[in-house]
């Protein structure tokens, strides 16, 4: 079955979608994205989402292109004409087409594009083997509490991650690691969870990393919001990353060595299970 994506109101075969060459997004990547996950044919964390977009946009100046109910809704009809059980749906607001300026058009309206994705969220195989993890230079913009579609900086780094035979890149800026390429970026040492602040704007605030903390303050497990440093990931007891398209990942190796004893660790594999059960609790409650 081909698949069906949704294009500024109308819902199209995947090969008979099409923007505009003129789309500002297309010619300055002016515009914000969201990812969200799909577990039981159910979204998950949909006000957190919203929220986020909401707050990109505002930043950006660019204006919701409709409703939010209708932006969930238009999410769950993807979801229902994809047959989609469990993965995820990327959504993207550009500020729309007009003549190639570098100031925003006066009359452009926002152009709209999303598409789904299978993946295996929960029964995962990294989850039990864990992932690698590469250092690479951030070379990022500064605001990145936006979810900009202007993502090259992070392609760069990610693929100097893949050439280094690593699942995943962990940016380094003055020394202390911010996050990864595509993920929040999480070391364990003597039970306690250290990962960077929000504060100073160095990272983007993760859905997954607030849901994942509020367990932790549940759970009783002791968090510090600090920057670590390349060196203390390398000597950290466990390490993890954090995303929609995957959850919760152990991270076992960073630049070749293994971390701790380079299996998942306890803590880790607790924060994995309780973000499951968290958002399986709430699909299952919007059934």
């Amino acid at each position: 079955m081909a698949r069906i994506v949704y294009v500024n109101g109308e819902y199209v075969r995947e090969d008979q979608a099409r923007v505009s060459i003129f789309d500002r997004g297309y010619l300055f990547g002016d515009g914000a994205y969201e990812v969200i996950p799909v577990l039981e044919g159910q979204l998950v964390d949909v006000e957190r989402m919203l929220a986020r977009l909401d707050n990109s946009l505002a930043a950006l100046g660019i204006e919701w292109p409709m409703d939010k109910d209708a932006y969930v809704e238009m999410h769950r009809e993807l979801i229902r004409r994809n047959a989609l059980v469990e993965g995820m749906i990327y959504s993207q607001v550009t500020r729309g087409v007009a003549e190639r300026d570098f100031a925003f058009p006066r009359r452009a309206l926002p152009s709209v594009i999303a598409f789904t994705k299978t993946l295996s969220i929960i029964d995962n195989p990294r989850a039990e083997t864990g992932v690698s993890v590469a250092f690479v230079e951030d070379l990022r913009w500064k605001l990145r509490s936006v979810k900009s579609i202007a993502l090259l900086a992070q392609v760069l780094a990610k693929e100097q991650a893949v050439e280094k035979h690593a699942f995943e890149g962990w940016m380094v800026e003055d020394g202390h690691v911010t996050e990864g390429t595509s993920s929040s970026a999480y070391i364990v040492k003597d039970g306690t969870i250290i990962t960077h602040p929000l504060e100073g704007g160095h990272i983007l605030p993760g859905i997954r990393r607030s849901v994942l903390l509020e367990i932790a303050e549940k759970e009783g497990i002791p968090v510090d919001l600090r920057p670590f440093t390349p060196e203390e990931a390398q000597n950290a007891d466990e390490a993890f990353a954090s995303a929609a398209t995957f959850g919760v990942l152990p991270v076992v190796e960073i630049e070749g060595r293994p971390v701790g004893n380079g299996e998942p660790g306890p803590i880790t594999r607790r924060l994995r299970q309780a973000y499951l059960d968290h958002a399986l609790a709430q699909v299952r409650a919007a059934d």
